[in-house]
């Protein structure tokens, strides 16, 4: 009896002590979502049930490294896109403490670097926590398993974060040539280089 009531404290204590999780991690299952669009359209994940992937990143206007990998991000999609893998980029800063963030400023940076894919406002920033983003950018590599998405790799782009002129690996390419090749993902995880999300005032 007293060793079936210490067993039960234990494990009443170490679910206490056990921390929360903070994000998806690599092969969890996303969930659904749908946020604004800069053309004013609502899109949602769902939309994407045809693809293969989706590369979901999570970018800014402001950020001097979102600026660094702009064209990069232009890239990918054009590359990838017509593969099966279209970027879907999400801006999660609150314009209250980044004013060049806000939905009209996004859309004109879409409208001036001519963005062919979607630039979606987190306005409540409650997609960027659901995945545990922290940065701008971020990406969350997704796989398409059979109508559920689920991340198939987290972090950084490439390795040069400054200068496309310094890249020797290309992450998120190398990642869905791989599952295009029915082959393992060579990285799953990095770290994401670049500005902290701003987040609302509590």
């Amino acid at each position: 009896m007293m060793k079936s009531l210490l067993a039960a404290v234990a494990c009443v204590l170490f679910v206490a002590a056990s921390p929360l999780k903070n994000g998806y991690e690599v092969g969890d299952t996303v969930a659904d979502f749908k946020l604004k669009n800069v053309n004013g359209k609502m899109v949602s994940l769902s939309d994407y049930a045809s693809a293969k992937g989706v590369i979901v990143i999570f970018d800014c206007n402001t950020c001097p490294y979102s600026k660094a990998y702009n064209e990069r991000i232009l890239e990918l999609n054009k590359n990838y896109a017509s593969k099966g893998f279209p970027v879907v980029a999400i801006q999660p800063n609150d314009p209250a403490i980044s004013p060049g963030d806000s939905f009209e400023k996004m859309a004109e940076q879409a409208e001036r670097k001519k963005y062919d894919f979607p630039y979606l406002f987190d306005e409540t920033q409650s997609v960027a926590k659901a995945f545990g983003a922290t940065n701008t950018p971020h990406v969350f590599l997704l796989k398409n398993n059979g109508g559920k998405f689920s991340v198939a790799y987290i972090g950084a782009i490439d390795d040069a974060p400054r200068d496309a002129a310094g890249v020797s690996k290309k992450y998120v390419e190398e990642a869905i040539d791989a599952i295009l090749g029915s082959k393992e993902v060579p990285s799953t995880k990095t770290k994401a280089i670049g500005c902290t999300i701003k987040w609302k005032n509590a």
